[in-house]
């Protein structure tokens, strides 16, 4: 039956190949073909299955309505449902760019299942706590309400599933399988000892093959996990898994999970990919050509029927395949010396005296033979032979003995200049080291005067500020501005570069201090009234104290296009992103704020500014961006609780909390179009997303409580993001809000601002 199955396989198969056959019907065709050939016969009276369509389309969105999916493209069709590309609007809407991602739909039929829903729900839960690099990541799980179709949201993969590729290169080599099967095997391996789960469905559909030649495992829809006591959650049906990969006794009940089920499952497919099989057939059928025998027995021992018999995990069958066969043992070369002198260690008994005196003993009973000369000259040959052999041995026991004495001398030698290249290089090293010290305690020198003298201008900056009267606040700043109490005077820093010709952003120099970072709980209630998102809301939480020990200038707005083009003609910097800094798709002049800089292009500028003007300059840790930002308030913004487009650049046709619509002006303005915040600084709220140092965590759990950069731990690949920007809603633009996006990436809505550090001693601001 199962050979007849592998021939309809390949027919179908050719039909695909020569396109007569779609590969969804494909699919379809061959996943009923393997189930009718390998499932029990089914009752007399079996009803008739209902239908799995879903009747999904490209250009359909699906899911909640504050979490919307575009089907983009069919990506596979099973038995469970379907799963298709999707693009998530919800991620577009909230970082200005589309992210791709599979959704894994369960069919109307199973949907009807509370079981099978519940099984889905569970995969996604269980999936998300399977952080390995060989294991797809899921992201979470949704219903739609149209369908009532319940989905998995999935990373989305570029490439071939491991059937695929078998179909495309047939008969693979033992270690072509085997290097394809290792990544699976240490996601089996953490699946186990980390989460006590077997997978118990691994098949080559399962296995996922890149494009960038990545290896990811899918699908822990129906693992079984041991729980304490020995038992075993199982939550999915006894006999679940795929036939043909199935172990035989998947289906006992009361079982503990066991790994012997995946190595089973692991075993049959190393035989399918090396024996080019369409579809997994009785192993012991077919030996695979090019295994050698102790391979082959390895092979055999991991589908033996037998869970005992089998390598405790999947890692264990691969080492055994890839373990070379045993070559016949050699005897060493000095082992018949020993044997040799065993002998002439002791005194032996003369072979030639004894024949002479055992007549002697018996002269009196029998006549003295005559010695037969023959035998004589045998005797004699023989002593000599023996001799001859003794002188050897002892001649071979000296040379070898020589060999092994020269052999330790040299080693010795070896181990004599060994130490002295050791010494020398640690001698080289200290040198190096006092070298190092030296030129770290000149640069400090040369540091601290550079500072010393920036103090100097500041303080003379300062005594001219109050010998001249303050200039008068632009007029759409000061209209800008009506419910904000007046402002304290900002203490204001810039450095020249040590050049002489330009000169760094303008600081506003702050003190240290304390104070309550994340949001309060009715905020974040006026929050949710106005569509934010509970995920979004839980990055901002617990709110806590912190306390900011040291005093830093913090740019007064964010940097500029005019600074940005001196860096960049300065430096040879090139834009890699696609957003071209210098014409975004707006108007903007040298005091809009640059956009088109991922956080790495940030960094960049930070060590130029740094290199020019003598100074430390960074960007701002999350806590003192914050600390900035509110400026002492402990409103929604640092102009209090309401916010209309007249104090910062929104998106005016969305409003928070009951406020007034206003402009939306669909792109930058200038830095200083708008009042400053009570410690003055500009466009802390809107205009541009701002890049802080942190690393991406989803909330304050663990975070440092000293106004530091959280740096450890989290998703180091996203950064953090503060402030919102001109296309966002004003609830993206509180105090609180955080938002997190790939530090590799630009976009047209993102920008930054610096810090400088303070010397020791120097003049903390009054921000009474």
């Amino acid at each position: 039956m199962m050979q007849t199955a592998i021939d309809k396989i390949r027919e179908l198969r050719a039909l695909h190949e020569d396109g007569l056959l779609s590969r969804q019907e494909f699919d379809l065709r061959k996943n009923a073909i393997l189930d009718a050939a390998h499932a029990p016969p089914a009752p007399a009276a079996a009803s008739a299955a209902r239908g799995t369509e879903l009747g999904l389309m490209a250009g359909q969105l699906v899911g909640p309505a504050n979490r919307r999916y575009r089907l983009e493209r069919l990506i596979a069709l099973g038995g469970m449902g379907q799963v298709w590309q999707a693009t998530d609007l919800a991620t577009h809407a909230e970082l200005g760019h589309s992210a791709q991602v599979a959704l894994k739909i369960l069919s109307p039929e199973l949907t009807e299942s509370a079981g099978h829903a519940k099984l889905l729900v569970q995969e996604a839960t269980r999936a998300r706590r399977l952080a390995h690099e060989h294991i797809v990541r899921v992201y979470d799980w949704a219903q739609d309400p149209a369908t009532s179709s319940y989905f998995v949201i999935m990373e989305c993969l570029e490439g071939d599933d491991l059937e695929r590729l078998m179909a495309r290169e047939g008969a693979l080599p033992l270690a072509r399988a085997i290097d394809l099967l290792r990544p699976v095997a240490a996601a089996l391996d953490y699946a186990w000892e980390r989460h006590r789960l077997v997978h118990r469905d691994i098949k080559p559909a399962n296995v996922f093959v890149t494009a960038r030649g990545e290896v990811k495992l899918l699908d822990f829809g129906i693992a079984a996990r041991a729980r304490a006591g020995g038992r075993m959650a199982l939550d999915a049906p006894a006999l679940s898994g795929t036939p043909g990969y199935r172990a035989p006794e998947a289906g006992t009940p009361d079982s503990m999970p066991s790994r012997a089920l995946d190595v089973y499952a692991v075993a049959v497919m190393v035989h399918q990919m090396v024996a080019a099989l369409d579809a997994p057939a009785a192993p012991e059928a077919v030996r695979p050509p090019g295994l050698e025998d102790a391979q082959w027995e390895a092979l055999r021992s991991g589908f033996a029927a037998d869970p005992a018999v089998r390598p405790r995990s999947v890692s264990e069958l691969l080492d055994r395949l890839e373990a070379p066969a045993s070559a016949p043992a050699e005897a060493p070369q000095a082992e018949p010396l020993e044997v040799a002198l065993e002998p002439a260690a002791a005194p032996a008994p003369e072979p030639a005296p004894e024949p002479a005196r055992a007549p002697e003993r018996a002269s009196a009973a029998a006549p003295e033979p005559v010695p037969d000369p023959a035998e004589q000259q045998a005797a004699q040959q023989a002593a000599t032979a023996l001799e001859r052999a003794r002188a050897a041995a002892a001649q071979a026991a000296r040379q070898q003995l020589r060999e092994q004495q020269k052999r330790e001398r040299a080693e010795a030698e070896v181990a004599r200049r060994a130490r002295r290249e050791a010494l020398r290089e640690q001698l080289a090293a200290r040198r190096d080291e006092e070298v190092a010290k030296a030129r770290q305690a000149q640069d400090e020198i040369q540091r601290k005067a550079l500072q010393a003298k920036a103090a100097a201008a500041y303080l003379a900056e300062q005594e001219r500020a109050r010998t001249q009267p303050a200039p008068a606040a632009p007029q759409a700043a000061a209209a800008a501005a009506p419910a904000v109490p007046p402002a304290v005077p900002p203490t204001l820093l810039r450095d020249r570069f040590l050049a002489g010709e330009g000169e760094g952003p303008e600081l506003v120099a702050l003190r240290a201090g304390r104070f309550q970072m994340g949001s309060p709980e009715h905020e974040r209630k006026i929050a949710m009234a106005c569509g934010a998102q509970k995920n979004w809301l839980a990055r901002e939480t617990p709110q806590h104290w912190v306390g900011i020990e040291r005093p830093f200038a913090i740019g007064r707005y964010p940097v500029t296009v005019g600074q940005w083009r001196a860096f960049a003609e300065a430096s040879g910097w090139q834009p890699g992103g696609e957003v071209n800094w210098a014409a975004p798709g707006f108007p903007q002049t040298d005091l809009h704020p640059v956009v088109g800089v991922s956080w790495h292009d940030a960094q960049a500028y930070l060590a130029w500014l740094g290199e020019r003007t003598g100074q430390r300059y960074r960007l701002p840790s999350e806590a003192e961006w914050e600390y900035a930002c509110r400026a002492g308030t402990h409103t929604a913004f640092s102009f209090g609780d309401a916010i209309d487009t007249t104090r910062a650049n929104y998106d005016g046709n969305f409003t928070w909390n009951g406020g007034p619509r206003g402009e939306y002006r669909r792109g930058t303005t200038p830095v200083d179009a708008f009042a400053p915040n009570p410690w003055g600084l500009h466009d802390m709220h809107g205009n541009v997303w701002e890049w802080v140092q942190d690393v991406m965590h989803d909330s304050y759990q663990g975070a440092p409580v000293d106004g530091s950069a959280w740096e450890s731990g989290g998703e180091r690949a996203r950064r953090i993001l503060r402030g919102g920007s001109w296309l966002y809603n004003p609830r993206y633009l509180r105090s609180a809000l955080r938002n997190g996006f790939s530090a590799v990436m630009s976009n047209d809505i993102v920008g930054f601002r610096v810090v400088r550090e303070l010397p020791d001693g120097f003049p903390e601001p009054d921000l009474s």
